[in-house]
């Protein structure tokens, strides 16, 4: 056992190189290899020897990331003062040039997604920023995937979740939502007024064209008067009738309408 001893520590040793040498890369993720500071290859998945000292083995994750754009401070094209929250969605396409190109892909996208937000939400206004959401998502995404391309990186997708505004332009957007009600409640009362107006013109043109149409109107309000609980009755005479009765006076002789 004491013959051993001196062997114990070179052991010790050799079994810490072979270890560190052995590298073990999940299917999702991929080696990029370095030899004496060159580029040697990208390898992986599998079992990879790596030759401590002499090589140097970087990890890269090949998964979608999702990346929390903080909350941005936007002012919009006229004027308004905005806070837009994102998430983004990303992997790595080429891992050498993700480690190559860029010394922290993650920080870089990171930053050039806040930077990109805050530029193209720049040049729209408010109601652009709340009703064409799905068009600014595009808009980020292409720039972003555009410039991360150099990196390795490939940009999937871009949600802006959330367009917080003061309380003062909440409560201006109300009043206007309500002035934009009313306005819309006029216009269609007014549409109403019109279309009842004309179509009482037809019906006034069709019973000025009929006599028979006349005499039915008579009836029917005296039908509904006599459905009511009314005391009085009223006996509706054609016009022509009154017409006929008053010339017929107007024809008289004076003397005997003075008898």
């Amino acid at each position: 056992m004491e013959q051993l001893i001196p062997y114990i520590a070179p052991m010790v040793v050799l079994i810490a190189i072979i270890a560190s040498a052995i590298k073990i890369v999940p299917e999702y993720e991929r080696g990029v290899v370095f030899f004496l500071g060159r580029f040697q290859g990208v390898k992986g998945p599998g079992l990879i020897i790596v030759i401590p000292v002499i090589q140097q083995f970087i990890r890269v994750d090949l998964r979608v990331i999702t990346l929390d754009v903080p909350s941005q401070d936007v002012i919009s094209q006229d004027n308004v003062t905005v806070h837009v929250n994102a998430v983004l969605y990303y992997r790595v396409v080429d891992p050498e040039r993700a480690v190559i190109r860029v010394e922290d892909y993650h920080v870089a996208t990171s930053q050039l997604a806040q930077t990109t937000l805050r530029s193209v939400l720049g040049k729209h206004d408010l109601d652009e920023m709340l009703s064409e959401r799905d068009k600014l998502n595009n808009d980020v995404q292409e720039i972003i995937d555009a410039q991360t391309e150099e990196w390795g990186i490939k940009v999937a997708n871009v949600e802006i979740k959330q367009v917080d505004l003061d309380e003062s332009m909440i409560r201006a957007i109300g009043r206007q939502a309500e002035a934009e009600r009313e306005r819309r409640a006029k216009v269609i009362h007014a549409e109403g007024e019109l279309q009842a107006s004309q179509k009482l013109v037809e019906a006034a043109q069709v019973m000025a064209a009929s006599s028979g149409a006349m005499q039915l109107r008579y009836l029917q309000t005296l039908s509904d008067m006599s459905n009511r609980n009314s005391s009085t009755i009223v006996f509706p005479m054609p016009i022509e009738m009154m017409r006929g009765m008053m010339k017929g006076l107007g024809d008289a002789p004076a003397d005997s309408r003075d008898s």
